[in-house]
């Protein structure tokens, strides 16, 4: 385990809600591309790992765990979206960091530089329970949870299934604020990887163009791109597309929209009124397509069922608001931390 030590990366903890100018350039991405653990694509901190076995297998968690210089006993657990890894979280850790917290990025299993069987059976009640192994390990027993996109998710089944170590839970723009399945059809994981297969990063750009920012691309989004870009480019493509629709197809399955009633924990949800997300919606009948990823009107249905619940909607912004606006939405989140 490596804990960092950040404070001397930051100013003042007092002017921490701004947020840091990072205008670095993009990492380039190798004649070869990148391997499935993104060995040459370096990341923000010093990242270590956690082994373990599950589904008789031998598995390594990749993570990163920053602190002020003087340490701290508050801590933040943040947990990434699908078409990410703990990489993208640099700017918000930095923040949080000068705030005074500890901040814990992990890569889930499938994802950034963490270990991407073969063949593995993926749920979100699993990838839940190895997070919760790799925290016990580390000896973190109270925090908040952070979850942005699929990991906001996965952040609810995490409070769902460990509320004692929950104290507070952020959904940023999560996923599964409704039950896909009852408004698009299925598609096998087969027909998934076969869509995977014909993806590429000029796709993946216009898509995140319309979802995550509103159709304004900005020069700084490209180095988000990198990984994605390298991936596909790199020898173990066909292994990742394969991943991707193991985890896309688990994350369709597996609502939790059903269970939000149960969060005791006080709970802030974030979104982005442009937001549109919602898997499988280019595949719906042409009735449901209007009504699936509408985050305003779905955020509020989701919050009335939270008892301890508060909604947070930051208007014109898309899919990952802290990205977009870092500004407008440092300024509406750091309240409620």
């Amino acid at each position: 385990m490596r804990k960092v030590f950040l404070l001397s990366l930051l100013v003042l903890s007092a002017c921490a809600s701004q947020p840091p100018k990072t205008e670095e350039a993009s990492q380039p991405v190798p004649s070869k591309g990148f391997d499935a653990e993104l060995t040459k694509f370096d990341y923000p901190f010093p990242v270590s790992f956690y082994s373990f076995r599950a589904q008789n297998q031998d598995l390594k968690m990749a993570y990163m765990d920053v602190a002020p210089d003087k340490g701290s006993d508050k801590v933040i657990v943040l947990l990434h979206g699908k078409n990410f890894s703990g990489y993208y979280f640099e700017d918000m850790a930095k923040i949080l960091v000068g705030k005074g917290y500890r901040v814990i990025m992990i890569d889930q299993i499938g994802f950034g530089k963490s270990t991407k069987p073969a063949l593995f059976q993926y749920s979100l009640h699993g990838l839940a329970s190895y997070a919760k192994m790799l925290l016990d390990n580390l000896k973190i027993t109270k925090f908040q949870l952070v979850g942005h996109s699929m990991g906001g998710m996965l952040a609810a089944r995490y409070a769902l299934m460990y509320p004692e170590n929950v104290t507070k839970l952020f959904m940023i723009d999560p996923l599964g604020l409704e039950d896909w399945k009852t408004l698009t059809t299925y598609k096998s994981v087969d027909q998934l990887y076969d869509q995977e297969l014909s993806n590429n990063i000029d796709k993946v750009k216009k898509y995140q163009l319309e979802y995550y920012y509103d159709g304004k691309w900005k020069p700084e989004y490209d180095k988000y791109l990198v990984p994605a870009q390298g991936w596909f480019e790199g020898p173990d493509s066909q292994r990742l597309a394969f991943t991707s629709a193991l985890t896309s197809e688990a994350i369709f399955t597996q609502p939790v929209y059903y269970e939000f009633k149960n969060l005791k924990m006080p709970t802030v949800l974030v979104i982005g009124t442009k937001d549109k997300t919602a898997i499988g919606k280019a595949w719906a009948p042409e009735e449901n397509k209007m009504k699936m990823g509408n985050y305003p009107k779905m955020a509020k249905d989701v919050i009335s069922k939270i008892k301890k619940g508060k909604l947070i909607q930051l208007e014109g912004m898309g899919h990952t608001p802290f990205i977009e606006n870092p500004e407008k939405f440092w300024k509406a989140l750091t309240p409620h931390l």
